[in-house]
């Protein structure tokens, strides 16, 4: 079955961040998401003169439960080209992880790292959308008790059967299953770490894999979010912001209600009721670091937060900035004036930012394509990745006030049918299962990022000391979150460069060596 979008997206990480911005759920408006890839606004050429159109739609029928085929297929969504394949020529998949993939299409042309492993290689890309999310749900909703088949174990198992089973179509796209042709397994950020748990659970499908930003260690306690962030945003900024966020944790401490209350009317969020909810909505400028990537200009959302609260009458001020007064007054006026509309539109304070009324229809939809319900199922279950303040003792451009309970508590919220009590993630299963840290896999390559904020959970993470071999290379740019799956970003920076190029010549090394493994 098939079907052709006329329109072509020309989505940037911008306006991703804008998408992701109205969300009462904090991790949410941070959740690991790649960049979106331009795609191209023409049908790509193909072999033998023939067009290929991207945006064409194909179903492959995937098992529901992969511990118990007998309850069936559904209809699995994914999309590929063939514009580079030679006979012999490997076959680069890709799930985009946790979003509708329809929008992803790029990563199948050669504005991406898959697109110029298949042209260097002569090979073929696929794009699979990843179980229940977008239109690809075994059933037609995402209550609690279809998503219990929602597990890392059978996305892995999704990709390793759909390899071994899928017939693309294009020809020759029928005799192309792992047992004669490598397949290399693509992935950034959830994806990305997909790609190494998939390798780790699913041997011997994938030939190589390729894993940008990969947030391979799941953990609950995710305070490390914020370090690059705060190492790599300007010092002024940032020594103002950690002012602001000492003051409210002090007046938190004291329980100072009257002066919570004065700093929440500052911000405009008078009549946001909890302290926990306001301390979240300030995380909300931090966030908008994630849209960043090696090309961003100055027009960027972050940079006009960090413009606001460091330039007066033309001048910036020092490193240390101007003080907790000008940064409280600057800060509140830049979300009075700007960031309040950005992030809410019309819509007051309380429902916009609140956690508390449950009655919402944010917890309560169950409709299919509902990518923030479907991510913080993994979230509340396996993975945790809770973006919360740091430790007594360490810098802290995140208020204290938030720990992981508070994203605990919101996984009642959105599923009370699982569970009654706030859970603690299961990570340490997770980790245990798919290695985290400890993964260990022949013809895996790792690229991360120093200004990426899932760096910590990457096996780039700062004190980690990872050995970087030639059976599973591990290479770090200056770029930002997946900066290296996308060609342009290495046209502007030379460390992304270096990533991509050290990437297609490990492929193009492994592939010489296919069969004679």
């Amino acid at each position: 079955m098939v079907y052709s979008r006329s329109t072509r997206l020309f989505a940037t990480l911008s306006l991703l961040g804008i998408a992701n911005a109205a969300i009462q759920n904090a991790i949410l408006r941070g959740k690991p998401l790649l960049p979106q890839a331009p795609i191209p606004d023409r049908e790509i050429n193909g072999p033998n003169g023939a067009t290929v159109n991207i945006s064409t739609v194909y179903y492959f029928d995937q098992l529901i439960d992969h511990s118990n085929p007998s309850l069936g297929t559904f209809q699995q969504r994914y999309w590929t080209s063939n514009e580079y394949y030679q006979t012999g020529g490997p076959v680069i998949l890709m799930t985009p992880g946790e979003t509708d993939a329809d929008g992803y299409e790029g990563y199948l042309t050669n504005g991406t790292i898959n697109g110029q492993i298949a042209q260097q290689e002569n090979g073929a890309t696929v794009l699979v959308e990843h179980r229940f999310f977008g239109y690809s749900n075994p059933y037609d909703n995402l209550t609690s008790q279809s998503l219990e088949l929602l597990t890392i174990e059978q996305a892995a198992q999704d990709l390793a059967y759909f390899a071994q089973n899928v017939d693309l179509p294009w020809e020759g796209g029928d005799s192309v299953k792992p047992d004669t042709t490598p397949w290399i397994l693509v992935g950034g950020s959830y994806s990305g770490a997909l790609t190494s748990w998939t390798m780790v659970s699913q041997p011997g499908v994938f030939y190589a894999g390729y894993a940008s930003s990969g947030v391979v260690e799941a953990i609950t306690d995710y305070y490390g979010y914020f370090t690059p962030i705060r190492e790599y945003m300007p010092q002024n900024c940032s020594s103002d912001v950690e002012a602001v966020i000492t003051y409210l944790d002090g007046l938190y401490d004291a329980n100072n209600q009257t002066g919570i209350q004065s700093l929440k009317e500052t911000f405009g969020l008078g009549a946001l009721t909890h302290t926990d909810d306001f301390a979240a909505a300030l995380q909300d400028n931090l966030f908008d670091w994630q849209s960043l990537q090696p090309d961003s200009g100055p027009d960027q959302m972050f940079f006009q937060f960090c413009d606001a609260l460091e330039v007066k009458d033309g001048v910036s001020a020092g490193a240390t900035g101007w003080g907790l007064d000008n940064a409280i007054e600057a800060w509140g006026s830049f979300w009075n004036t700007t960031y309040y509309s950005y992030v809410c539109g019309d819509t007051d304070a309380e429902t916009c930012l609140g956690t508390y009324d449950t009655t919402e229809s944010f917890w309560t939809d169950t409709s299919i394509n509902n990518a923030d319900r479907s991510w913080m199922w993994f979230v509340c279950n396996q993975v945790g990745y809770y973006q919360v303040g740091p430790p007594e003792g360490q810098p802290a451009i995140v208020s204290r006030i938030l720990q992981p309970v508070y994203e605990e508590r919101q996984c009642v919220n959105f599923f009370p049918q699982k569970f009654s009590t706030p859970p603690t993630p299961a990570v340490d299963a997770t980790n245990a299962e798919y290695d985290g840290w400890n993964v260990n896999i022949d013809r895996l390559f790792f690229a991360n990022g120093l200004r990426d904020p899932w760096r910590e959970a990457t096996v780039s993470a700062d004190g980690l000391n990872k050995a970087n071999t030639t059976t599973q290379p591990i290479y770090e740019g200056d770029g930002f979150h997946c900066s290296d799956l996308l060609t342009d970003n290495g046209v502007v920076d030379s460390t992304v460069l270096a990533v991509q190029q050290a990437g297609l010549a490990y492929m193009k090394e492994w592939l010489a060596a296919y069969g004679s493994q």
